[in-house]
């Protein structure tokens, strides 16, 4: 094979037939997911009530999930409409590191997300005291700057390979499908940190599982019926985030190992990378009577706020 050492673009998945369809499907998952997610921001923002460490960390998830799907899907439908497969190689460099570093964000998020409604289940008296703002601001910061040495760790990782080929049969930057392309043996240097990263990840869903595992044992020594449906309702919605999550974790490993890439792979594809962050605010607005209640405020306020300008 020919050596690329300095190739200057990658050619992502041909989205040559409906591509119409393909355009409108990702316009309408991308709108989704953004006006979810600046929904929630604007209201726990805005109504007072919500400044709590749990909104407080809802509105850190939701900036991250706003950044994840930014970095992946205005690319595409740009392809889509200029009939074009082409990324720049700074551009490919860029996706993976924005695409790890906003994901990492999430599992972190989530991970403090369970550790929060344990102590406010299991803990309540000292709520307070251990999830003050102090506390919450730093585990949010720890968690976004683990998350940047974790993108850029990954981002150095696979762009330190010697590419002999420059056709990623994905419609992003995906790390499998370029390290695929590679011809040296560096490729094995992110192979080891990627299984490091699902052992990490791994890591992760066992601390959120055995975390539920004490506060529904918590719960069910709780007396009343109501107190138990009380405290379950404030985790419901973080139990359902992180189950899809786990879903479609479990989905992408689950891809077909083919050389090429098929309408299925990019399928799945779309599953865990897109999915999850556009599900997400519409799954805290549904199952919390807070968000509904400040949603409603601020629905109220703008509709309001229009009459008067007209």
């Amino acid at each position: 094979m020919s050596n690329f050492t300095s190739i200057s673009t990658f050619l992502l998945w041909e989205f040559s037939e409906q591509r119409e369809l393909h355009f409108f499907l990702f316009l309408a998952m991308y709108l989704a997911t953004i006006m979810g997610n600046l929904l929630i921001i604007v209201a726990v923002a805005l109504d007072h009530h919500l400044h709590t460490p749990m909104y407080f960390f809802l509105t850190n998830l939701a900036m991250a999930d706003i950044g994840s799907v930014s970095v992946l899907i205005p690319k595409s439908m740009v392809n889509i409409l200029m009939n074009s497969r082409f990324i720049s190689y700074s551009g490919c460099v860029a996706q993976v590191f924005f695409y790890f570093f906003f994901a990492a964000s999430d599992l972190s998020l989530l991970t403090v997300m369970a550790h929060d409604r344990y102590v406010a289940i299991c803990n309540p008296l000292q709520y307070e005291t251990i999830m003050h703002r102090g506390a919450c601001i730093q585990m949010a910061t720890i968690g976004w700057i683990l998350s940047l040495l974790y993108a850029i760790v990954h981002t150095s990782g696979t762009f330190a390979n010697t590419f002999c080929s420059n056709a990623v049969d994905q419609f992003f930057c995906e790390i499998p499908k370029l390290l695929k392309l590679s011809c040296s043996e560096i490729y094995l240097v992110e192979v080891g940190l990627l299984l490091l990263s699902c052992i990490i990840v791994l890591g992760c869903f066992i601390f959120i599982i055995v975390t539920y595992m004490q506060i529904f044992s918590t719960v069910l020594r709780i007396p009343s019926v109501h107190g138990q449906k009380k405290a379950l309702s404030t985790c419901l919605p973080h139990l359902t985030v992180v189950s899809i999550l786990i879903f479609s974790a479990v989905i992408a490993n689950a891809r077909p190992p083919t050389n090429a890439s098929s309408a299925l792979d990019i399928a799945l594809a779309v599953i865990y990378t897109v999915i999850p962050p556009m599900l997400n605010p519409f799954i805290y607005s549904m199952r919390n009577k807070d968000i509904k209640i400040a949603l409603l405020k601020l629905l109220d306020h703008s509709s309001k706020t229009l009459c008067r300008g007209l």
